[in-house]
């Protein structure tokens, strides 16, 4: 007689949740994560929720994200819907991890901006620089970006802090030379530092979410690029671009 077939076995048992203590040589960071259950993962553990993130990821440029289903998350990371609640309540729990790390990447567009020269001769290069990372950080970060802007539209306060902070430390980087430009009187008398580096970094945003669409339309992303360079040098700086 034939035996019954067995129940698909979980890969990845409960116990890899804490199989080893965080901070060890396998986390060089030193983080502590938690677990949904509050209990810390190990090596393993971290492993798996690591992949069970990326795979999160890759569905979200593939699948509408009301659309994204647990057991499809897991099927893709190659475990079971149990070991997904073991690190994350739900889909939006995973996505909000996501943006977390998205926002933490953003950091070196603050540090172009801190660390370039806004001179004559270098802000139109600190410009593109700043522009040409922006884009590239968009495209990169397209599908949890976009997660993003719709829970933000929707009202989730969870979402919209986290893009708000990061949109904020760049805007206030760009603010702090707006503030330099208005103390040599290259920019008008009453500028607003941080309103006019709100008004450029909203365009970097919107237009870096919608480059493709601007393409659509005939415009090239090489002119996007130029023109929103040169904009950002000239809103900041004073200095009239050649």
């Amino acid at each position: 007689m034939v035996p019954p077939p067995r129940a698909a076995a979980d890969p990845e048992p409960p116990a890899d949740v804490h199989d080893d203590a965080p901070g060890d040589a396998d986390d060089p960071a030193g983080e502590e994560l938690r677990a949904a259950d509050g209990r810390v993962p190990g090596r393993r553990g971290r492993a798996t929720r690591q992949r069970l993130l990326d795979c999160t990821r890759a569905m979200l440029a593939t699948t509408a994200y009301r659309d994204v289903k647990v057991i499809d998350i897991a099927r893709e990371a190659g475990t079971s819907p149990a070991t997904f609640y073991q690190y994350f309540a739900d889909v939006e729990a995973a996505v909000l991890v996501l943006a977390e790390e998205v926002a933490k990447e953003a950091a070196h567009l603050s540090a172009i901006v801190k660390d370039g020269d806004w001179d004559e001769a270098s802000a139109p290069g600190t410009a593109a620089r700043l522009v040409d990372a922006f884009l590239t950080f968009w495209d990169d970060n397209r599908p949890v970006l976009r997660v993003m802007d719709l829970a933000t539209d929707e009202g989730d306060t969870r979402f919209r802090k986290i893009r708000v902070g990061f949109l904020n430390d760049i805007t206030r980087a760009l603010a702090e030379v707006a503030q330099a430009s208005v103390v040599a009187k290259r920019l008008p008398k009453g500028t607003d530092p941080m309103a006019t580096a709100g008004v450029l970094v909203s365009m970097l945003a919107h237009v870096a979410a919608h480059q493709y669409g601007f393409e659509f339309w005939g415009i090239r992303t090489k002119h996007l690029r130029t023109s929103m360079a040169r904009h950002l040098a000239w809103g900041i700086t004073g200095y009239v671009p050649d």
